[in-house]
């Protein structure tokens, strides 16, 4: 497989994609529907407490902006003017003084944050910057708070705070967002309407997928878009937050926390699924086709291979599983292309 193979006709826009979630796992989804799209719309957890983000949020009041910083870098221009940029937004001082650990990114979208009064004209004005395919929002208009139900050995605890649920021991029951009915940035809810296609994960399955879904603007225009959606697994449990979960459980996981949202497609790599009857079945439960592709390095990490994860997503917006065309219940057997 080439980059040739997966690119754009000159001029081409694709379809209108829109990709929800957070940190490292939405930057390789971004990375990979680049390839695939100049029509892309990145919708970012704001829960962040811990770091950079975490200490301008509590200081200004602001949104954390380490994920939507993050975004931004995987959607830049690849000349050298948008690569230069992205390489000063992830630049993070070392020192031993108050800078230490900043990224410059975060201090820059916190600048035009406070001198243009708002998060989206800000977000776009980094994004003209760097020449990004496509644009980058927040998931709400507020910073939220992550609390997590917490079972070990029998005991259910309460564990408040995105960096603390992401490394409490135990299993996750159930996460809940504080405010519990944040308002939901209007740009995010519009490109999810308008969608083509809205694909989430991967990523940290507590506390960068599932809050998508529990604020209410966003998770009602989930359930509403004619868009088919995609839900794409993680290539290993993450210590702490999932340890012990197969595929399946992070399905289910998913729609224990939004019983009313439907799926098209669960895309899993074949050598991280444990159970794969267990996995398809909870996939139909959700009304989705799981769709298997190697989506790995080849290097044994759990990191996905930008390129392979892109072609599988092209498989997807096609139709195509196996020689089985793609449909959802419901729907006529259209090749389940965007429309």
């Amino acid at each position: 497989m080439t980059l040739d193979s997966l690119a754009l006709e000159p001029g081409a826009r694709g379809p209108a994609v829109v990709a929800l979630g957070g940190g490292h796992g939405l930057s390789a989804t971004l990375g990979a529907l680049r390839h695939l799209s100049a029509n892309l719309t990145a919708v970012v957890t704001v829960a962040d407490d811990g770091g950079s983000s975490g200490r301008l949020r509590h200081e200004l009041g602001v949104l954390p902006p380490g994920d939507l910083r993050m975004a931004l870098s995987a959607l830049c221009d690849d000349g050298e003017w948008g690569l230069i940029w992205r390489d000063v937004l992830q630049h993070r001082f070392r020192s031993e003084g108050p800078l230490d650990n900043h990224a410059v990114g975060n201090l820059l979208i916190v600048a035009l944050w406070e001198l243009l009064g708002d998060e989206v004209s800000g977000l776009d004005l980094v994004g003209r910057l760097l020449g990004v395919r496509g644009r980058v929002l927040p998931m709400a208009a507020v910073p939220l708070e992550i609390e997590a139900t917490v079972t070990r050995d029998g005991a259910s605890r309460t564990v408040r705070g995105q960096s603390q649920v992401a490394v409490a021991p135990g299993r996750v029951e159930q996460v809940r967002l504080l405010p519990d009915a944040p308002p939901a940035c209007p740009e995010a809810v519009s490109a999810v309407r308008d969608a083509d296609w809205v694909v989430l994960g991967p990523g940290s399955w507590y506390t960068s997928v599932i809050p998508h879904l529990l604020v209410p603007e966003l998770a009602a225009a989930l359930q509403g878009t004619a868009a088919r959606r995609a839900l794409t697994l993680n290539l290993s449990p993450q210590a702490g937050e999932t340890e012990g979960m197969t595929a399946a459980d992070h399905v289910r996981s998913l729609h224990d926390h939004a019983p009313g949202l439907r799926l098209d497609v669960v895309l899993a790599d074949p050598a991280a699924v444990e159970d794969l009857d267990d996995l398809a079945a909870a996939a139909t439960a959700c009304g989705a086709h799981l769709l298997l592709r190697q989506v790995a390095v080849g290097d044994g990490t759990p990191r996905h291979d930008p390129l392979r994860l892109a072609a599988a997503y092209r498989d997807a917006f096609a139709g195509v599983l196996g020689d089985v065309p793609l449909t959802r219940p419901g729907r006529p057997a259209d090749g389940g292309g965007p429309r």
